[in-house]
């Protein structure tokens, strides 16, 4: 049975957040709608593209959890139009990739294009891709930080949202910068959410 505190009303701000790891950002979403800082806001569905560790917040939290794995498909094209079908389910206002692995193909841009977020761990358009704490290392830089971007056909090309930044301390390794900057990550995107329930 679903949890009360997730069950919808007309006038609560609806978001499907989509993981494919551990589920941090996922958490710091659940635990921010539990204290209030995310108040109207409810997490109507998770999807992963694996049966990810993150998947066990949304079960505890009584949250429906849907895998949906490419490897169950024929094409790639058919995985896209399963995604968009099973976040339609849910008519989400916003569509939150925390931490999600995949690029999302055109059914889920034509769907909700403008209305689907993510974060980088960098400052955007500064090191995109899969390694951006490694690549901002490795450049040397002395700062750095992460970024929520709306998304695009891109690849970490959408529109910039929100940045913070970070110093590098000397001798950092890629693991202990990656944690701090998962830190301010949570905290952003929960800030984004936020502003976009109020339609800021």
């Amino acid at each position: 049975m679903l949890d009360a505190r997730y069950c919808g009303t007309m006038n609560e701000f609806t978001c499907v957040v989509f993981i494919s790891g551990t589920g941090s950002n996922l958490r710091a979403i659940l635990e921010a709608i539990d204290t209030g800082a995310l108040a109207g806001v409810r997490v109507a569905a998770v999807v992963s593209d694996v049966d990810a560790p993150g998947l066990a917040f949304a079960r505890e939290w009584g949250i429906p959890a849907h895998v949906i794995p490419l490897a169950d498909f024929p094409s790639r094209a058919d995985w896209d139009r399963a995604l968009a079908t099973c976040t339609a389910r849910y008519q989400p206002d916003l569509v939150v990739l925390a931490g999600f692995m995949r690029l999302l193909g055109h059914p889920m841009l034509e769907a909700f294009g403008g209305r689907i977020i993510n974060t980088h761990p960098a400052l955007l358009p500064a090191f995109p891709g899969a390694h951006g704490v490694r690549d901002a290392l490795s450049y040397g830089v002395k700062v750095t930080g992460a970024t929520v971007i709306e998304i695009d056909e891109g690849v970490d090309t959408g529109s910039i949202i929100d940045q913070r930044a970070l110093t590098v301390l000397p001798g950092e390794s890629e693991e202990d910068l990656h944690e701090r900057i998962k830190v301010i990550e949570r905290e952003m995107l929960v800030d984004v959410i936020a502003r976009r329930s109020r339609n800021e």
